[in-house]
């Protein structure tokens, strides 16, 4: 896998190289070459398998992280691609001509995060949030305290914890 993964750095300028095991593998590199790269690894080195897309709200850094997650079936590998984007107006090149699921993994990340993916199938159509008009929740701006005691109403009776003391009492009752 490490020669496999130095190869691919000479080829598509890979910033990052992290062996998170021996059958999987973290690279990151800028988002201008994300798709290449992509469809690369689909169709010259077997990574036919799109497992999964996800994306990490770096609010200190200004930045979105994607996280690709493919497959190779036949070498029993994965391999992830990373790229940071700025979360100022958040854009990135669409990957759904790939494999058609990608299309849904980035309607989710349009609305949980705000990110944009211009070209890909019904990207701006609600898909969980129906009527959602806050910024997107999985934004680390998003106040989820002030978002419930604006939206629901205190129901009588329920008290609050301080975790750490609570799961004390639990564990340890008789000290």
């Amino acid at each position: 896998m490490k020669k496999f993964v130095e190869n691919l750095g000479y080829k598509f300028n890979i910033s990052e190289i992290e062996h998170q095991r021996k059958n999987l593998t973290f690279l990151t590199i800028d988002k201008e070459s994300v798709v290449q790269l992509l469809s690369y690894l689909r169709d010259t080195e077997g990574f036919s398998h799109f497992v999964l897309m996800t994306a990490v709200d770096w609010i200190e850094d200004g930045l979105f992280q994607l996280t690709y997650i493919l497959n190779n079936p036949k070498k029993k590998i994965d391999l992830a691609i990373r790229t940071k984007i700025l979360r100022e107006k958040a854009e990135m090149n669409s990957a759904h001509h790939l494999w058609n699921q990608v299309a849904t993994y980035q309607r989710e990340l349009k609305e949980m995060f705000g990110i944009n993916f211009p070209g890909s199938p019904r990207v701006n159509e609600s898909f969980i949030l129906e009527g959602w008009d806050n910024i997107p929740p999985m934004r680390r701006d998003f106040d989820t305290k002030k978002y419930s005691e604006e939206t629901y109403f205190p129901r009588p009776g329920r008290g609050t914890n301080d975790p750490s003391e609570y799961m004390k009492q639990k564990l340890y009752p008789n000290e």
